[in-house]
């Protein structure tokens, strides 16, 4: 479609992580804890391979203190270890002591110090680590003591970053002393340890510094001014109040034109009005080196000297201004939950309404959507985006896999936030599309659950629609074990139940009622226990009322008969069916012009005669007479042009086709096999042999009192099976 399938060796690393027991096991020769090591001792992983293969158990979120074991030298050769937001300790990270670390993240840690940290890596790697991120660990470590002086150790270090960790400022100026050859710092959010700026100046080699939330420091301007070298500064606001604030030192920096001429990216976002359009502009215009501006959640980035498309075209803005900005807004700062926030805000209103396909942005929404998962504002609005994204054709536009796993984040959404009534419309929205619902792959059952409990939790005609059509749709999905497992709950039964029963008392045969009864039916079929939830919620007495109701209209009529056949495929329910008001409704619409309406009559008529006379209770109608009813509108019946009803197993055909059985039964059992046997019998004629239908009809064909009719039919059935097993 718009991307290209995963490579090979994605699918084969899936695969090893989706399986992880195949390919690992325990090593019971170490009784300090639980180990695994790979079941091959004799393996070996490239480099590249191995450090994927951990990204990958990262990215599935199995990583944990056991697995990391398998990372030996013996097996596996790391250079770059990347972890972030797991739960390995200090004894799963020991394992880094096998291994010539050069470039360590680790972001985010909350069972291991920095310290530890550095006390796992071996004596090369301390001494030739270049790159060193421990973003939002704790220098503290579970006896409460603080042991920052281990960061100097590293001394060969050309970037590190500490931000929104306990940073304080004897750590920084040791820091400055000691790690001579930084090129690249990050110290962002750590104001309470941090008060001067000063230390920085010692840096002698610093391109690159991230300083955000921390603008109330001393020495701030003075410092920067001094950094002579410096082409990155990010001087943003993202935690930081802003409140009590009443002059800014970033716009005493900018005020300066002189400062920093050889920048390259300057990152001023969050400032909101602070800092003056025109000051900025200035600045900007002052240093043609700029090729990256960020401005998000100022005042600035409205302003038509930037929003202007193409005006900048040698400089990328990160704002809210346009679409570009936004789309830059969102993949620079996917952390940062009140930036993308607002940005995904404003793409809901560039793209509400258009009517052009967006999977570049769909797929921008997905990264900030999963990164913030727990984020009220960010899931309201990114589920509003999805939907606008989607809806109607828009959907065949993404690809399979990236509207996939938009999906699950959206039912992830439904999951936290299951009492917020716009952000579950989206999702209902967003999932309400023939294009998801029949061709992407994700958890059908998940899916129908949470769609169900937000139609028990809401009252809305919308949403109430839109939920029994998914609902219609996903009961025909899942399992039968699945159906039975929401079917039977008393609760959905009741809901959807009410709903049918209001269009009674209405009168109303609306597309919500048609959605209703094939939701019902759908999750009715082959399970008995949804059967008996639903005759015990006083099912069967709403859908005669149903058939008396909307009389002739057939669409109805078959999905209320259609249902009530699947009751009767039960044999212990067989007498809830035995009423004379349902029995007159049968023994007209047995003669019903529509097939669809004879046939599942017909199919209810069968499976109540079938228990013999000393069974049949009713009184209006005779077994005898709907007997010859049931002969007379199979005769009738034409052969429909494609295929009438689906079914998920043959068995409820089985006893119907037993020798002895009338021969009237087994009528209505041949043709509707022989029916979905010719009409599809790539999927009919291997399900009839692997659940040995076909021996109950070879028995018919040689049983001497068999039926000439039913003969005939069987020998046909049996010759299509021939030609397609």
């Amino acid at each position: 479609m718009y991307e290209s399938p995963n490579s090979l060796e994605d699918l084969c690393l899936d695969t090893i992580c989706d399986n992880i027991l195949i390919y690992v096991k325990l090593d019971r020769s170490n009784p300090g804890g639980k180990r695994y090591k790979f079941a091959d001792p004799d393996l070996f992983l490239f480099k590249e391979l191995s450090e994927k293969l951990l990204g990958k158990f990262l990215e599935k979120n199995i990583l944990c203190d056991a697995l990391m074991f398998i990372f030996s030298d013996k097996n596996t050769k790391l250079s770059t270890v990347k972890l972030k937001n797991c739960k390995v300790t200090q004894n799963g990270l020991e394992i880094l002591k096998q291994h010539k670390i050069l470039d360590l993240e680790c972001v985010n840690l909350k069972n291991v110090c920095i310290g530890n940290i550095i006390d796992c890596l071996n004596e090369h790697s301390v001494r030739n680590m270049t790159n060193v991120n421990f973003a939002k660990c704790s220098f503290i470590d579970v006896q409460r003591h603080s042991l920052m002086v281990k960061i100097t150790q590293l001394k060969n270090l050309r970037s590190l970053n500490l931000a929104y960790t306990e940073l304080n400022q004897h750590c920084l100026s040791m820091i400055c002393e000691d790690l001579k050859l930084l090129e690249k710092l990050d110290i962002s959010g750590t104001g309470t340890g941090i008060k001067d700026l000063s230390p920085l100046r010692q840096l002698l080699n610093l391109t690159s510094l991230a300083i955000s939330d921390l603008s109330q420091s001393t020495n701030y301007v003075s410092t920067l001014i001094h950094l002579s070298t410096l082409r990155h500064l990010d001087v943003s606001v993202f935690n930081e109040k802003l409140d009590n604030l009443t002059t800014s030192n970033v716009v005493k920096l900018l005020e300066d034109v002189t400062t920093l001429p050889h920048l390259i990216s300057l990152d001023v976002s969050g400032w909101r009005d602070f800092i003056p359009t025109e000051i900025l502009l200035k600045y900007v215009q002052t240093h043609p080196k700029l090729e990256f501006l960020g401005i998000v959640l100022t005042d600035c980035t409205f302003d038509s000297l930037f929003s202007t498309t193409n005006s900048w075209p040698n400089l990328t803005i990160a704002g809210l201004g346009n679409e570009n900005q936004i789309k830059v807004t969102l993949k620079k700062y996917k952390e940062r939950s009140n930036y993308v926030q607002k940005a995904l805000y404003h793409l809901f209103q560039l793209t509400n309404l258009s009517p052009d396909a967006r999977p570049d942005m769909f797929n921008l929404v997905l990264p900030v959507m999963a990164a913030h998962s727990n984020k009220f504002g960010v899931q309201m609005a990114a589920t509003a985006c999805l939907y606008n994204l989607t809806r109607g054709d828009l959907s065949k536009k993404i690809h399979p896999k990236s509207l996939s796993r938009g999906v699950n984040l959206t039912l992830y959404a439904m999951e936290c936030f299951p009492e917020e009534f716009q952000l579950q419309k989206n999702s209902l929205l967003t999932l309400c599309s023939d294009t998801i619902l029949q061709e992407i792959n994700f958890d059908r059952f998940r899916c129908a659950k949470l769609v169900l409990d937000a139609l028990c939790t809401f009252e809305d005609v919308n949403m109430n629609r839109m939920a029994v059509a998914i609902c219609s749709i996903l009961a025909a999905k899942v399992s039968t074990e699945e159906t039975s497992e929401l079917g039977a709950r008393p609760v959905y039964m009741r809901k959807l139940l009410a709903m049918v029963q209001n269009r009674v008392e209405s009168g109303v045969s609306d597309i919500t009622l048609k959605f209703t009864l094939s939701a019902l039916w759908n999750l009715t079929d082959e399970s008995a226990a949804t059967c008996t939830v639903f005759l015990e919620q006083g099912g069967a007495y709403l859908f005669l009322k149903v058939l008396k109701t909307f009389k002739d209209d057939s669409a109805i009529e078959t999905k209320v008969l259609g249902l009530l056949n699947n009751i009767a495929e039960v044999v212990k329910l067989r007498h809830s069916l035995m009423m004379d008001p349902l029995m007159n409704e049968l023994f007209v619409l047995l003669k019903s012009e529509n097939i669809d309406v004879s046939y599942f009559a017909a199919g209810i008529v069968a499976h109540l005669a079938s228990d013999g006379a000393e069974q049949w209770t009713v009184v209006s109608h005779s077994r005898e007479e709907m007997l010859g009813e049931l002969k007379s509108a199979v005769s009738q019946w034409k052969v429909p042009d494609s295929e009438m009803v689906a079914y998920r197993s043959f068995r409820p055909f089985f006893s119907l086709l037993r020798i002895e059985m009338d021969y009237q039964v087994q009528l209505w059992a041949v043709w509707a096999i022989h029916h979905v046997c010719t009409k599809n019998p790539k999927r009919y004629c291997i399900m009839l042999q692997e659940e040995n239908g076909h021996l109950l009809l070879n028995d018919l064909i040689n049983y001497t009192d068999s039926h000439p009719d039913i003969k005939s039919i069987s020998s046909q059935i049996l010759e299509t099976v021939a030609g397609h097993v």
